[in-house]
C-alpha cells in the first residue's frame, strides 16, 4: 500500500501503534472499521477555473495519517485510489461511488481523502446506492450532507465540477424520493455571489457564515444545529479545508482570508460525531503543491484522526 511509512516505537508498558502499523487492505468479509479510498482528482477544479494539484492529495494525506497513534481496536482499511487522468470526471465518480457503497454496504465508516471537492457528489452518490437499496427493503433515510466549507458549491453548470456537487445532490435527491437536507458551515460572504445565495435559499439551505461561528456563539450556534439533526437519521460530513484559515492551511485550492479556526471546527466536529448518525466522511480539496511544511495536510490528518475517533465512541454507546 503507498503512503503508509513512519516511526515504530518500542512497546513497554501500553500500546505504541501507529497508524501505519495497522492498516490494511480493505478486502471482503472483513471486520467493519475505518475504511479510507482516496479520489485523486483535480478535474472538478480545473473546470471550475481554479488551481489544479489536489490530485496528490491522497499520498500527502495517507503520508501524515501514518504516523498518528492508535486510539482504539476498530480495524483500518485502504481501499485504495479512484483517479481521474483522462478527463472523464463522471465516470471516476461513478467509479468511485461505486466503491463506497461497497464499503457502506459491509459496515464500515469510509473516510474520502480527496482530491477536489467533486468528489462530494462521487460520495453522495455511494451513499445514495446504499440508502435506496436499504428503501426498496422498507427502511426510508433522511440525510443531512454537513458541509464544513467557505463556498457553498451549488453553482449550475452545464458540467460538474468542484463549485456543483451539492446541488448536484441535491437534484439527485429530489428526483430518487431521497429526503435530503444540506447545511453549510463556514461560508464566506466575500466568496460566494448573490446568485449562489439566492440558489440557497432556493433550498432551504441551512448555512451560518464564518463570522458567525465563533468561540462566543459557538454553544448557542451548537443548539440550533442540533435540533436541526434530531429528525435526520444519516449524515454525510464533508471538511472542505479551506474553511480554515490561509495561514493553516495555505495549500488548497482557493485560500481563505479569513476562515474559521481550530477551536471552532473542533467542537463542531464534535458535536456532529456525538449524534451517533455519520455514515460518511470526507475531505477535501488539499493541494500539496501549495503546501508549505505539509501544514496543510498536517491539520487534515488530525481533524480525520479526531473525528473518526468521536464517531467510533458515538457508535459504542
Amino acid at each position: 500500500m503507498d503512503g503508509w511509512s513512519g516511526r515504530i516505537d518500542p512497546s513497554i508498558t501500553g500500546d505504541a501503534r501507529r497508524w501505519h502499523q495497522v492498516v490494511q487492505p480493505a478486502a471482503a468479509n472483513g471486520l467493519a472499521g475505518v475504511a479510507m479510498l482516496g479520489f485523486a482528482c483535480d478535474e472538478g477544479i480545473r473546470r471550475n477555473g481554479g488551481r489544479v494539484g489536489a490530485a496528490a492529495g491522497p499520498v500527502a494525506l495517507r503520508s501524515m495519517l501514518s504516523n498518528l497513534p492508535v486510539l482504539n481496536e476498530t480495524p483500518l482499511y485502504d481501499a485504495g485510489n479512484v483517479a481521474c487522468t483522462d478527463g472523464d470526471l463522471e465516470g471516476a465518480q461513478l467509479r468511485y461511488a461505486g466503491q463506497m457503497s461497497q464499503l457502506l454496504d459491509a459496515g464500515h465508516l469510509p473516510v474520502g481523502l480527496g482530491g477536489g471537492h467533486e468528489i462530494a457528489f462521487a460520495t453522495y452518490q455511494g451513499l445514495a446506492q446504499h440508502l435506496l437499496h436499504g428503501q426498496k427493503a422498507g427502511h426510508p433515510s433522511r440525510v443531512a450532507i454537513i458541509n464544513l466549507d467557505a463556498h457553498f458549491d451549488l453553482r449550475k453548470q452545464a458540467q460538474g465540477s468542484s463549485g456543483t456537487p451539492f446541488l448536484q445532490a441535491i437534484e439527485h435527491a429530489a428526483q430518487h424520493g431521497l429526503a435530503l437536507e444540506y447545511f453549510c458551515l463556514g461560508v464566506s460572504a466575500s466568496a460566494n455571489t448573490r446568485q449562489l445565495f439566492n440558489t440557497a435559499d432556493a433550498h432551504s439551505v441551512y448555512y451560518r457564515h464564518d463570522d458567525e461561528l465563533t468561540l462566543l456563539s459557538l454553544s448557542q450556534q451548537l443548539e440550533q444545529m442540533q435540533s436541526r439533526l434530531d429528525s435526520v437519521d444519516v449524515i454525510y460530513l464533508s471538511i472542505c479545508l479551506d474553511v480554515l484559515p490561509a495561514a493553516m492551511a495555505p495549500g488548497v485550492s482557493a485560500p481563505s482570508a479569513r476562515g474559521m479556526p481550530m477551536e471552532v471546527i473542533e467542537p463542531l466536529l464534535a458535536a456532529i460525531a456525538a449524534t451517533g448518525k455519520v455514515a460518511v466522511v470526507d475531505v477535501a480539496e488539499l493541494s500539496p503543491p501549495f503546501d508549505r511544511d505539509n501544514s496543510t495536510a498536517r491539520v487534515a490528518a488530525r481533524l480525520i484522526h479526531r473525528v473518526t475517533h468521536a464517531i467510533q465512541r458515538a457508535n459504542e454507546v
